[in-house]
Parts: C-alpha cells; structure tokens; sequence
C-alpha cells in the first residue's frame, strides 16, 4: 500500500494519516497537564500510538494546534519516508540503511515566499504565549515548546548550516531556553560564537514535514547540512526563505518559527525536563537564553511535540529503528563483513542496547563487532551494553536474546569493559561527579568461535522442515 510520494508540507502529510484512520482529534484538553498525560496514554496504552491533534486548547484560540506522535509507528515512520506501509521492522532497517548508503546530498532551494510568512511578529509584538505549547510532565521546569522542533545555525568558520532536536523551554514572552547537551553539532557552532566574542544566530522551526523532525534526530556526518541529507532523501531540494533577521535558511512551509540570537553569558536557571531515558536524570541549572526578535507562523499555526516518557514508547521506537541502520551502514564501513541484523532496542531508550547479529568468519569477529558497534558515531554517545549474537537469534524478539545471553556467554570469558566512554548530563546511572563519561560492557553471546562445530545443537525444527509444516498444517497452527 502506498499514498504517493513525500508530502511538500505538515498538512498534506496529516491529510494522508487521516486517509490511513491513523489520526485522532482531542478537543478542548489544557495545556497544563492534560495534553501531556493523554499524549503517554496513547504511546503506552495502544498498539496503534495514533497520531493526536489537539484543538480547542484552554487560554488559546481555536486552530492553534497541538500534534504529538508524529512518527511513533512503523506504518507513519514508513509513510514519512516513503517505503512500503506494511513494512516490517527487520526490512525497515534494511530499506533504511539502503537509503543512506546511496543518499546524494540535495542542497535546499531559496525561495522568495512560503507560508510561513503569512504572520509576521517583531519587537514588542513577540509573544510566545500565543501558542499552546504544554507543560508535558508535572515536575518539568517550564512548558517546552520545543520537542519535536529544529533547531538551526550556522558554523561561523566553514558556514555549513546544520538543525538538530534540542529542546527549548519558554522563558518568558521573547525569550527562550536553549539546551544543546554536549558533543552536538548545534553546541559546537554556539561555542564558536561565543569564543569569538559574537551573538550566535538561532533560528527554530515549531511545525515543519515530519521528514525534517526525523533527520533532526540522527547522526548527520560533522560538516554536511540535514536540509541536504533531507533534500537527498526526498528527492528534490527543501524549500527554505532567508530568514530577515539572522539570514539562516528556513522551510518555507514551517507552521511556526522563530528568529533571534544566544549571547554569552546571558543564561537563566534551566530544567529539569523529563527526558527520553524516563527520568529526570539533569539538575536545574544555568543554560544559554535566546533573545527572540521575530516570531513568523502559519494560520492556525500547528505546535509540534514529541515529548519524551519512559520506555516502551513511539520515539524510542522510531530512533531506535534508524539508528539500527547507520550503526550496520557504520560496521561495514569498517570493513566488517556478516553482519546479518543490528537493533538498537527500544525498551533501553535506543542509546542504551545495541543487539547485532553475525554469522562468525573468523577468531575475533564477534569482539570487534561488539568494540566498533560500542564507539562508532551513531552509537557513540550514550551507550551501555552491546550484545552479539549469532545469526539464528531473531534480534527483534527479546526471548531469543536473552535465551542466547544465558545459553552462550560465560561470564568471565565472555564481557568486556571499556572505560571513560562518551557519555552526557541525560544518563541516570552516572552521579553528578562523572557526568559526561561512562563505561561500557560488550557482551559476546555467540556460540564460542574456536568450537563452533561442537557447540550443542539447538533443539528446534530445521528452517526447511518448519516450512514443510507450516504449509500443511499453518491454519490449524494459527487457530
């Protein structure tokens, strides 16, 4: 089942989620603690986790809009970025890492007008609680407009322009908190700014295509744009304005963005925000503002979240199935070969599992699977265990992991530690003292290379003779 090509703009991709029975309407929530919890409900509480649009939202206008849950299942993940709907996970990851590997960059086109631009707000008229943006969590410091958002600068020495998902707290009507955890390309620009002494231009998209929100998320190779990679994927170029103020390129179709600039020292108390690994796991603490000059929205503009809960949820969901696919892409780029599946699983948030599966070829294989899967840059930041396995353990199926740790590792021969790895303020197990480090375990549940061949047999049907079965007996099976 197909709905055609990539959607030009956020509304013709809802009017496809409609025409799937993928969308729910929800009128008259409040912004304070009823949009966030029904929000968790329905990642948690479905299989379906639909996408939601509020409307009718306490304190504001009808048609300013909330929609959570963008991409949260396969199907809507599949419809972004045009695959198949019925796509399963394992060709998911597969189709995905295909795209990537044959991805020609497209640089985005400049264009004179968009809809963005049909309400314009400078100076004093700057309000950013116009819009309905939620208090998500009850202990979170603030309401978050920003959390499905990119976030865009520009390098000033090289001048490649990169967006990234970092959330942003509203601080009060023109000014905004501007969180960037560090090693992110986003923070890099900033401090570039802020050594030389200048301003360091934001701009932030609210509302955007879905596509734009998904490439955000992952690991863009340092000094390659996400609109160029975004414009490789769709096929043609990104439609973007020059932004008045700071002159950073901005979709055009963006539903809401604002404009303005992060000057050093200008910090205020940020936090604490309910993270993606389910907890509070950074103190409040002083963070870079951004002085919002313009404000540029849409009729009955379109607020995007995608606020994060505990595991299992959609987002973990979605970035753990891309990130599957560029730590495989990353593998064989080394030159690692048989690699035969990689899931980075969601129940760990998508950062802290890494399962690959292998068909061993030689002594060692399995160990710098584990080491390279452990620190290559999608997996990099914010990782804790990566598993190994052999090739007849289905790595989407949780028993047949487990079944392989307590089967095929020994403990003493089979785990290794690596120390003082990349680690950031979000990681709940690291105290205060360490943050930003972390260590690692590689664990090898692989069948022993050096006596694979007297390794017991599993006690389980042959592929063939299981397939035998199936074919004659499948429908009594099933019943």
């Amino acid at each position: 089942m197909s709905l055609g090509g990539p959607s030009k703009d956020l509304r013709e991709w809802l009017e496809k989620v409609r025409e799937l029975g993928d969308l729910r309407e929800i009128n008259g929530a409040h912004w304070n603690l009823e949009i966030g919890p029904i929000t968790e409900l329905a990642y948690k509480g479905t299989t379906t986790r639909p996408a939601i649009i509020f409307d009718e939202i306490k304190d504001h206008p009808k048609g300013y809009r909330v929609l959570v849950n963008m991409v949260h299942s396969l199907k809507r993940l599949a419809l972004t970025l045009g695959m198949p709907l019925d796509i399963t996970p394992t060709k998911f990851v597969l189709k995905w890492r295909e795209m990537v590997k044959s991805l020609e960059p497209i640089p985005p086109r400049v264009v004179k007008d968009g809809p963005v631009l049909e309400n314009v707000q400078r100076g004093d008229d700057v309000d950013l609680y116009k819009f309905p943006t939620p208090q998500w969590h009850e202990y979170d410091g603030g309401r978050y407009i920003g959390t499905a958002n990119i976030t865009i600068t520009r390098d000033p020495d090289e001048g490649w322009v990169n967006f990234g998902v970092y959330r942003v707290v509203i601080h009060d009507k023109n000014t905004l908190g501007f969180y960037v955890s560090p090693g992110k390309h986003g923070r890099i620009h900033r401090e570039k700014y802020f050594n030389q002494k200048k301003p360091c231009p934001v701009a932030i998209s609210f509302g955007h295509d879905p596509l734009l929100f998904l490439i955000g998320t992952i690991e863009v190779p340092f000094g390659v744009s996400e609109y160029d990679y975004a414009g490789g994927l769709r096929g043609e170029p990104i439609e973007v304005i020059e932004g008045q103020v700071t002159g950073l390129p901005i979709p055009a179709s963006s539903e809401i963005v604002i404009e303005g600039e992060s000057i050093s020292g200008e910090e205020r108390m940020e936090g604490p925000f309910g993270e993606w690994p389910g907890y509070y796991s950074s103190s409040q603490r002083p963070e870079p503002t951004i002085r919002v000059k313009a404000v540029m929205h849409r009729n009955n503009p379109i607020l995007c979240g995608s606020p994060p809960f505990p595991p299992p949820t959609g987002a973990l969901y979605y970035r753990g199935l891309m990130r599957s696919a560029m730590i495989w892409e990353a593998l064989e780029s080394a030159g690692i070969p048989d690699i035969r599946g990689v899931r980075c699983h969601e129940l760990a948030g998508h950062r802290f599992m890494t399962i690959v599966s292998i068909k061993q070829r030689y002594p060692g294989h399995a160990k710098q699977v584990g080491m390279i899967a452990s620190q290559c840059r999608p997996a990099a930041y914010l990782g804790r265990y990566v598993i190994v396995v052999d090739e007849d353990i289905d790595i989407f199926n949780n028993d047949e992991v487990l079944w392989a740790i307590a089967s095929r590792s020994d403990p003493q021969e089979s785990i290794d530690i690596i120390r003082r790895c990349w680690s950031g303020p979000l990681d709940p197990a690291i105290p205060l003292a360490r943050k930003g480090h972390n260590s690692r375990a590689i664990i090898e549940a692989c069948r022993p290379y050096e006596w694979l061949d007297k390794f017991p047999k599993t006690v389980e049907s042959s592929p063939e003779l299981r397939e035998k079965i199936l074919k004659k007996w499948g429908k009594m099976i099933s019943m």
